[in-house]
């Protein structure tokens, strides 16, 4: 099992020097709004690939009081190795670093090589509500906590694409450097799009984690995946290459890309009744990603060998006594380490025998 074994906070959120390390498999975090629960569940989110679960400005992150600068550190412990996975900012302004093992990785896929998060937080009501980014990097963290490349790829298909943008919008038409820039763009288009088709393929298919929460479906809207339903890799990528090149002025007009792997969207659906989420109540919208979430750990505790972090940020909000009592009874069997948070400890109240509880307030954390 994936377990988190301590993790330090220096000047994070609300927290000023923080250490903690976890006692029990579950941990139960409830204090009243603005205690810093939430920024607890976010700084191990960001020990991994991305931006973390708020996606939040770096500038954001720091404590007010504090120099300015903050930093997050963990230790994960899985078949009796431990392995240090540090980020934060080294001064006010500067880029975010990462460390793992105190040396700096040499790409984001190292770090979700070494461990995984998959979270649930209120801000996801609204998932199916919004634009597609934000379901589709809910799409990408599935994906690479499985294939840790998936990570690398993503951020390689960004930086060719933004290359692309630059020079489209300062209008220097270098035609060898911009189809350089449009062949690395249709290259990881085409493999991020393969990740995601073959992944969601999986998930569709894995065994229901739970008869409480309806089986989901996701329905991958990805156009450059859709090519691959009909032609080989090698020729998709030839057709997106020469398509980019056709679009430039368009391109240039608009100040985007459109066309690659960052067009891509997703649908949720109940299996058994065809409703989509984005039609769905609050609630079932919440209880078809909880059925997601929980498959998904069971998949990658099969295919890894062991299963994400999870962490659920006031996961019991409207989910009704019996779906409460079955979330927790399917982490109670899970192979996974998770973290729950809320305000109201006594909805936890099943778990008091398997659980460690604490209490967040005033920068601490205590029992």
């Amino acid at each position: 099992m994936l377990r988190l074994t301590r993790l330090v906070l220096t000047d994070f959120r609300n927290y000023a020097s923080l250490t903690w390390r976890p006692a029990a498999r579950l941990a139960v975090i409830t204090g009243p709004n603005g205690s810093g629960k939430t920024n607890l569940l976010e700084s191990i989110s960001l020990l991994g690939p991305g931006r973390g679960f708020s996606g939040a400005r770096l500038g954001e992150l720091a404590r007010h009081e504090g120099s300015g600068c903050w930093a997050v550190a963990g230790r994960f412990s899985r078949d009796g190795e431990s392995t240090d996975i540090g980020t934060g900012t080294e001064g006010p302004g500067d880029r975010r670093v990462f460390r793992l093992d105190g040396a700096e990785p040499r790409s984001q896929a190292e770090l979700a090589a070494r461990a995984a998060a998959i979270w649930l937080t209120p801000q996801m009501d609204s998932l199916f509500q919004e634009s597609a980014s934000g379901r589709r990097r809910f799409l990408d963290r599935l994906v690479w906590a499985l294939e840790p490349g998936h990570a690398r790829e993503a951020a390689a298909h960004e930086t060719a694409m933004a290359g692309r943008r630059r020079l489209l919008a300062a209008g220097r038409a270098d035609p060898a450097w911009l189809a350089g820039l449009e062949e690395q763009m249709a290259r990881h288009a085409v493999a991020l799009a393969a990740a995601r088709r073959q992944f969601v393929a999986r998930l569709n298919a894995a065994p229901l984690a739970s008869e409480a929460f309806p089986r989901a479906r996701i329905e991958l809207d990805d156009p450059v995946a859709a090519r691959l339903d009909v032609a080989p890799a090698l020729a998709v990528e030839t057709v997106l290459r020469d398509e980019l090149s056709r679009r430039r002025a368009a391109d240039a007009a608009a100040g985007t890309s459109t066309l690659g792997a960052h067009r891509a969207d997703m649908r949720l659906v109940d299996a058994a009744t065809g409703l989509q989420a984005a039609n769905a109540s609050t609630g079932q919208q919440k209880a078809m990603l909880i059925g997601v979430i929980l498959a998904h750990a069971a998949l990658l505790a099969e295919h890894r060998g062991f299963a994400p972090l999870l962490l659920l940020d006031e996961p019991a909000v409207h989910l009704d006594q019996t779906r409460r009592a079955a979330l927790f009874h399917a982490l109670l069997r899970l192979p996974a380490q998770a973290f729950l948070t809320g305000t109201d400890v006594d909805i936890f109240a099943p778990l008091a025998t398997e659980a460690e509880f604490l209490v967040a307030g005033g920068g601490t954390l205590r029992p």
